[in-house]
């Protein structure tokens, strides 16, 4: 009998381990569900991790009522606004309004001066709204905006009457999370092409292997002959699209209010400049990477039960 110690790791969920198409990633809107009214998703940028001491306000939780470190990650949230509305039917895109032809716009698209009026859509069965991220007022430094299609939550009627409510306005993330779970959806640090010991996490081999240390034993037995996915090669190591689910949203606030920058700013970011979320825990993604908060696709009640008090960032 082998022994398992060392042996291969590396997910095979996740295939094929290919570079992401782009930064800011694509969501699947439709088994995502949200209660209210208004979008479910925000775009975000990594700040970094930080840890706060809390106060423990969770039902049945060992250390109720006392204070304890918590890692977490700060995104910045710049505000939002909705560039255009897109018209489902039959699960097939049937109309593009275009309401907007702010001058950042201009470095992503070409932009149009005839603006359409949102009228009364009657043959449809969705709508989306397409919106670009302010980040241009972040220390970033980046003035391009990302662009990404959001869903909205509630009836026809309440995704249009919301609609004509903000499509000149900004929208904050205080209007779209405030508390409660988040998923996170990112394309992770990329490390380029990466032999199989650090993709896989498999063990070396000998100093005297006569084949090399830094590889598998065996690709493949004789019959079947060819060499399946599953056999740890090399390849393509991070820059991959990840969802982390279930976050809990620990603080949100707007920084004029709350100031939450050290003196020196954060390590690699500078000093947040906009609105700003506290998450538990650690996200996917390197400092300053777009990151897409969207409404949990599978809340679960144990998460939702805890509650934080936060009392000093660290």
């Amino acid at each position: 009998m082998t022994d398992n110690n060392g042996i291969r790791s590396g997910s095979l969920q996740f295939y094929p381990r290919v570079r992401a198409k782009k930064v800011i990633p694509s969501v699947n809107w439709r088994p995502i569900k949200k209660e209210g009214q208004g979008v479910q998703g925000f775009i975000g940028y990594k700040v970094g991790m930080a840890s706060i001491f809390a106060k423990d306000n969770t039902e049945d939780s060992l250390t109720k009522g006392k204070r304890i470190t918590i890692p977490v990650t700060i995104l910045e949230c710049p505000k939002m606004k909705i560039y255009s509305i897109r018209f489902y039917k039959d699960k097939k895109a049937k109309k593009d309004l275009v309401i907007s032809n702010d001058k950042l716009l201009k470095k992503t698209l070409k932009t149009t001066k005839n603006l359409k009026q949102l009228a009364e859509e009657t043959d449809f069965n969705d709508v989306h709204v397409i919106v670009y991220s302010l980040v241009s007022t972040t220390a970033i430094g980046k003035k391009k905006p990302d662009m990404i299609e959001l869903a909205l939550s509630g009836s026809n009627e309440e995704k249009l009457a919301w609609i004509k409510e903000n499509s000149t306005k900004e929208i904050s993330i205080k209007d779209v999370f405030e508390k409660g779970l988040v998923d996170i959806r990112a394309v992770t640090k990329g490390y380029g092409s990466q032999g199989p010991v650090k993709r896989f996490g498999i063990s070396l081999k000998v100093s005297k292997a006569e084949k090399g240390q830094r590889r598998p034993g065996s690709l493949a037995p004789w019959h079947p002959a060819r060499v399946t996915f599953r056999a740890p090669q090399m390849g393509q190591t991070g820059f991959h699209n990840r969802v982390s689910y279930n976050n809990l949203i620990i603080e949100t606030g707007d920084i004029k209010e709350k100031d939450i920058n050290p003196s020196e700013g954060f390590h690699r970011y500078g000093k947040i400049k906009t609105d700003f979320i506290i998450l538990a825990g650690s996200i996917p993604g390197p400092k300053k990477r777009g990151i897409v908060l969207t409404s949990p696709l599978r809340p679960t009640k144990k998460q939702l039960k805890r509650s934080y008090e936060v009392l000093e960032l660290r």
